[in-house]
């Protein structure tokens, strides 16, 4: 369990959480568990994240952090549920870096060159093909006596944040197949993989979203209005097909609200960070995470004043047979 090394954490107490010494496996797949309050999100986002990151960066440990091994760790991603950005100019081609590459394509397109246009005129945020009526939002904000403000989609635009010019240029495949940017960009990922054909970069990062369960979502989206669960997963988007050995991945409760078929899908993403080298810690209830991990940090027994200390730590059947454990009971 600990051949690819050891990382190690020493507190003391900290609200209801006892002394603790603990180890986390690198290389593998670490699931903290426990009931509600008995110091899950304590342990790891209050004392090992931020003791590693002080480690790390050579600063002084966190007051109630005795001691932190990082064992080669030098990176700390924590891939939380909050949502991508507040700017609805934020979309999911621009977050996944594709938008930039499909204006390189459409500049260069005889359409294009013909009018003029550079690939900085396809920006809906400063671009002269932009929407002159919402300024490339795609929305406008309507002012209603009494009332608060009610956004509604642009009517000039349709929420394509593009104007009419902008549907006048053409991209032809090598299939025959012809298409503008603004129907590129109501497409979603799964349809654009297709359109994408002949473009390598676009279609490589395409295919990441689309391992990442994201494939049913539309370029032209706003990443503000992404659920938790998604927000979590194209963050990772930059991260996957990386060498990873020197990072920790932190995921709190990533399963929430998510479809059985999509926990599947969260497990693969795990599964393939793993593969390239990374270490991964979960706080999870789901149990379908919790039987995959490699490794269980049960916290516990109950929460409160009668959790806070590690009830067991090891393999799931090493959890499976305490039983002390309340996780151990259902797994």
């Amino acid at each position: 369990m600990f051949a690819l090394g050891r990382i190690q954490l020493s507190t003391n107490a900290i609200h209801t959480v006892k002394p603790l010494g603990i180890e986390i496996p690198k290389g593998r797949l670490t699931v903290v568990t426990g009931v509600s309050g008995s110091g899950k999100t304590t342990l790891v986002l209050e004392s090992l994240v931020p003791g590693l990151n002080a480690a790390i960066h050579g600063q002084k440990l966190p007051e109630h952090v005795r001691s932190i091994v990082p064992d080669g760790i030098t990176q700390v991603k924590l891939i939380d549920a909050a949502p991508i950005g507040i700017n609805v100019r934020s979309t999911v081609a621009t977050y996944a870096n594709v938008h930039d590459e499909l204006r390189k394509k459409f500049a260069a397109t005889p359409d294009a060159r013909q009018a003029g246009y550079k690939a900085g005129d396809f920006s809906y945020n400063t671009g002269k093909l932009r929407c002159p009526v919402c300024d490339g939002t795609g929305s406008i904000s309507l002012d209603v006596q009494f009332l608060p403000d009610v956004e509604i989609s642009c009517p000039e635009c349709r929420g394509s944040r593009y104007a009419k010019e902008a549907g006048q240029i053409f991209y032809t495949s090598k299939s025959g197949t012809r298409y503008s940017l603004p129907q590129l960009m109501d497409m979603d990922v799964n349809t654009a993989l297709t359109a994408c054909a002949d473009w390598p970069v676009v279609r490589q990062r395409l295919t990441v979203l689309q391992e990442l369960g994201l494939g049913y979502l539309t370029l032209g989206e706003e990443t503000p209005g992404l659920s938790g669960g998604e927000a979590q997963r194209l963050k990772l988007a930059s991260e996957m097909g990386k060498a990873q050995s020197d990072s920790l991945f932190v995921f709190d409760e990533p399963t929430i609200g998510l479809h059985p078929a999509d926990v599947q899908v969260l497990l693969g993403v795990f599964q393939t960070l793993i593969e390239h080298g990374a270490t991964v810690i979960v706080i999870e209830h789901d149990l379908d995470v919790i039987r995959n991990a490699d490794y269980i940090i049960d916290m516990g027994p109950g929460g409160g004043a009668q959790g806070g200390t590690v009830v067991a730590a090891g393999t799931p059947d090493v959890i499976r047979h305490t039983p002390a454990s309340q996780t151990g009971k259902f797994i």
